[in-house]
């Protein structure tokens, strides 16, 4: 089964004629009667009734979308090779937790490769698996264990959560607390479905506990004047630290383990396409997501920068 025989069979498919489709195709009609019968014997059925007429039959349909879909993609992988090496202008399409996170390492790609078209989207790691899998989205970067049979994922990096509290906070001269400690505190946090808001409700829940909330927003910056202006604390990790915000907070570490986000990017385990997807997937797997931190705001414990992690298949 070649290419050359699948294209003569979607002419024929097409014009469900073989005198029309050999015509089109600049092939004797036998020659192509020939192709179409090894086709047929190679998958074990007829692709088309022959009674008055040729007419693709439904196992014929069924195979002629699969075909179609198959060189719809090797087309595009043909025309995105070319595009990026003649001018290096491709487009690539990102969906991420938090736009946040993706600050430095798209304005270095930018400046890299300024003439890709670089496409952003936002959702929970629901949304954005359905959006890779409907290939809405090339990539997605994500804090929550990748499920889906049919993505493929590699840690970017492990790092702390910290808890954040205003300066003038009761609990602002602690270098650590406990979870019990929090209780009775209230919560900016993130929507259900985003990771800050399961990790919050699983300390709570290791405990007996139910967090109280009061606030709900899905970007860090957001998050942060929020505390600041003493609204509530909150659970933010080292990359938002590292950023300096212009916001006064104090930056605690809490007494669990596993008070950490594991940080993943996620594409299609099929294979990515190549030219700008390829090469931006490639620029994030080797970003330096532990960076370095600047000097901690206020009376809080200075935490170390957050732990980079092998790059590793989601497999492993």
């Amino acid at each position: 089964m070649d290419l050359r025989s699948l294209r003569q069979f979607l002419v024929v498919a097409r014009h469900q004629h073989l005198s029309r489709a050999a015509l089109e195709l600049r092939v004797a009609q036998p020659a192509l009667s020939r192709t179409i019968g090894r086709l047929e014997s190679e998958l074990g059925t007829p692709l088309f009734d022959r009674r008055d007429r040729m007419r693709l039959n439904a196992a014929g349909a069924v195979f002629r979308d699969h075909v179609q879909r198959a060189f719809g993609e090797l087309d595009a992988g043909v025309n995105a090779v070319t595009e990026s090496l003649a001018t290096g202008v491709g487009r690539v399409t990102l969906a991420s937790e938090s736009l946040f996170t993706l600050m430095r390492p798209l304005a270095a790609f930018k400046q890299a490769h300024p003439l890709v078209e670089v496409g952003l989207l936002q959702g929970s790691a629901a949304v954005m698996v359905q959006q890779v899998r409907a290939r809405d989205a090339d990539l997605c970067l994500m804090s929550q264990p990748v499920t889906s049979g049919d993505l493929q994922a590699q840690e970017l990096i492990h790092e702390q959560v910290f808890l954040t509290v205003p300066i003038n906070h009761p609990l602002a001269g602690r270098d650590s607390v406990d979870v019990e400690d929090l209780a009775d505190q209230s919560f900016v946090t993130t929507r259900p479905g985003q990771w800050q808001r399961q990790l919050l409700d699983r300390l709570f829940a290791a405990r007996g506990l139910t967090p109280r909330i009061v606030c709900e927003s899905d970007e860090p910056g957001a998050a942060a004047a929020m505390i600041s202006v003493g609204v509530g604390i909150g659970l933010l990790p080292a990359v938002a630290r590292r950023e300096a915000w212009d916001v006064p907070l104090v930056w605690i570490a809490v007494d669990d383990p596993t008070c950490i986000r594991t940080l993943s990017l996620a594409w299609r385990r099929a294979g990515i396409s190549p030219g700008a997807p390829q090469m931006l997937r490639d620029h994030l797997l080797g970003w330096d997501w532990g960076g370095s931190e600047p000097t901690a705001f206020g009376a809080g414990k200075p935490a170390g920068p957050g732990k980079t992690a092998r790059v590793k298949d989601s497999g492993d």
